[in-house]
């Protein structure tokens, strides 16, 4: 059999591998698909997807959002998407804008507190546009202010410590809006972790295209519930394993190992919007 994982990170956000690393160890661990999904930005997707060919290994675009309705944070994977799409591209760049803002305010926070973390540190260590809590974490490692990710997690950026601060989310039905607009496909990310179900009929009302019912953290009665609530409302099944690189000196790629029939459902629903959107672009020139 043929497997994907369609959900990896790399240091274009808050990943450790390169994706050169990522793809070659796909390769070694006989994936046929991968899919990118660096949070908030798209900038990986070239060299990941050069990478991936040299790697004889099938590559799907795509980027992460953090999403909200009513009150409740969800993530958005965008599969598929055109890494060029002008709106897309402007969404992006004002997400990035509001991570580096959240960046400066955990520092603050730090700061006030009396750790002599600086914000242009975390930048450096982070090297990318779309930084994290976890580049602040490992800053404050790094800086010998704390012993490990862990700790800097528990002592200070975990939701409830001093130097959690919310982040930005854009509403629901806006980021697949946004999603559909970019050429792509919407799926729940990891629903498993952010204890949404309930918004799931509103989120398929409003255009949602799938559900990550494998992930790392799901587990397998958790992941069943998913498939069978896809089922339900026929979304596209996807799952992967949420590499962002080692996680205690383990790394998640390889973890999850999803059918190749889910990657051939994938991309024929993406087929089926791309001939929908130049069916409805040729009536609207016919109209004018």
């Amino acid at each position: 059999m043929r497997f994907a994982d369609l959900h990896l990170h790399t240091l274009f956000s808050d990943g450790t591998h390169t994706p050169e690393s990522l793809a070659a160890q796909a390769r070694s661990l006989g994936f046929a698909v991968v899919a990118l999904c660096d949070h908030d930005t798209v900038e990986g997707c070239v060299r990941m997807s050069q990478a991936c060919a040299r790697e004889g290994i099938e590559f799907i675009t795509g980027s992460e959002l953090t999403a909200e309705m009513d009150g409740h944070e969800l993530h958005l994977l965008a599969y598929g998407v055109e890494v060029t799409h002008p709106r897309f591209l402007v969404e992006l760049a004002r997400f990035q804008g509001v991570r580096q803002n959240r960046i400066r305010e955990m520092v603050a926070c730090l700061n006030r507190l009396g750790i002599p973390l600086a914000a242009e540190a975390v930048f450096r260590l982070a090297n990318c546009a779309s930084p994290g809590r976890p580049h602040v974490a490992r800053a404050l490692v790094s800086a010998g202010l704390c012993d490990n990710l862990d700790e800097a997690f528990a002592r200070f950026l975990k939701r409830g410590r001093p130097a959690w601060v919310p982040k930005y989310k854009m509403a629901a039905g806006d980021a697949i809006d946004l999603i559909h607009d970019a050429g792509g496909l919407a799926v729940m990310a990891h629903p498993g972790l952010n204890r949404t179900d309930d918004f799931i009929p509103r989120l398929v009302s409003a255009g949602l295209d799938g559900l990550e019912c494998f992930h790392s953290k799901h587990s397998t009665a958790l992941s069943e519930r998913y498939l069978m609530l896809a089922d339900r409302h026929g979304l596209l099944v996807t799952g992967g394993s949420d590499c962002h690189g080692y996680n205690k000196g383990r790394p998640l790629l390889g973890t999850i190992r999803l059918p190749y029939e889910h990657v051939r459902q994938l991309r024929h629903r993406l087929e089926r919007l791309r001939a929908a959107t130049v069916h409805s672009h040729s009536v609207a020139t016919l109209k004018i």
